[in-house]
């Protein structure tokens, strides 16, 4: 059988690493384009496209991730992702992006999708101490999330003050068909972008002698973000406030009412006692206390998004001394 060498395997890990990027980049571009003139064409915030279609397309890596990992007999993967992802969204993407665009909004604009979202980090919170999420809680976590896409779809009217066009950033978009594609497209390069740079990252590690266990830790949980931090980035050059914290607060529901629901619904979600410590206790605050500085602020400066910044390497730092 034909093995690669170990430089080989270091040249193609890279490339894939770099293809990835790439997808990702225009993905992020042309997602954004394309909710952007959806927004226009429907009347819809971008608050709302972010909340729903962006955030779902943006958490494929965890569905597949969780779902695959509870099937193969490894519901910890599963929960450890959500938590991992959540925290991630908040203090490293929205961080990043703090950290090079000023992201404000007015907190009466927002406090749907965040009580939402707080809602459903409770709801994981609970399901995770009873120990288990079965089939019939996942359907009832599924229809709560259903039911408040529709509530949403139905009161929503809001604009964002700092909601700006660019139109030669990204493709030509006229017709809803052709932002359609243009968004399929986007969220597959997402999808695809993420799942490349994850692994040619993993076998790059592997080649160069880093553990795998601290790959896995750094790497994938990391990874699975990339596609909201695409978006973020991409957003925040198009001035779309609406779009990012959207897409943001929107993930974190959607990772735990479809990603944790829909895992479960396929089969029943064990819930790993180690999970059950600093890394869930962690997630419910981050939620928390960016909920009530975004209801009472409003705001994410550059110094904030350091903060988050540093938070997030404490927190992946924490995860090495236990």
């Amino acid at each position: 059988m034909f093995e690669l060498t170990t430089y080989e395997l270091f040249v193609l890990s890279a490339g894939a690493m770099a293809f990835g990027l790439f997808l990702l980049i225009k993905g992020g571009d042309w997602t954004v384009d394309a909710a952007v003139f959806v927004a226009e064409r429907t009347g819809l915030s971008p608050l709302f496209i972010g909340a729903t279609i962006i955030s779902f397309g943006t958490s494929v890596p965890e569905l597949f991730t969780s779902v695959n990992a509870n099937l193969s007999g490894f519901p910890g993967i599963s929960l450890g992702n959500v938590l991992g992802s959540n925290v991630a969204n908040i203090l490293l993407v929205l961080g990043a992006t703090a950290f090079v665009f000023h992201v404000s909004a007015k907190p009466k604009d927002l406090w749907k999708d965040l009580a939402m979202m707080l809602v459903s980090t409770a709801i994981l919170a609970y399901g995770m101490m009873i120990g288990s999420f079965s089939q019939v809680f996942g359907l009832i976590m599924f229809a709560i999330l259903v039911a408040f896409v529709f509530f949403q779809y139905k009161t929503d009217c809001i604009q964002l003050e700092d909601d700006d066009d660019d139109e030669d950033a990204g493709p030509a978009i006229t017709t809803m068909k052709g932002a359609a594609l243009v968004l399929l497209a986007g969220l597959a390069a997402l999808a695809i972008g993420s799942e490349l740079l994850v692994q040619g990252a993993v076998q790059t590690g592997t080649a160069i002698g880093v553990p795998e266990a601290v790959i896995g830790m750094t790497v994938v949980a990391f990874g699975t973000s990339l596609p909201e931090l695409s978006t973020c980035i991409a957003a925040a050059r198009k001035q779309s406030v609406g779009l990012i914290l959207g897409n943001i607060i929107g993930s974190n529901t959607f990772n735990i009412m479809s990603i944790v629901a829909l895992t479960a619904i396929i089969k029943p979600l064990d819930v790993d006692p180690v999970l059950l410590g600093f890394e869930l206790w962690a997630t419910v605050a981050v939620a928390v206390v960016f909920s009530l500085w975004m209801l009472t602020v409003g705001k994410l400066t550059k110094p904030m998004g350091t903060a988050m910044l540093a938070g997030y390497v404490v927190f992946i730092a924490y995860q090495y001394l236990q």
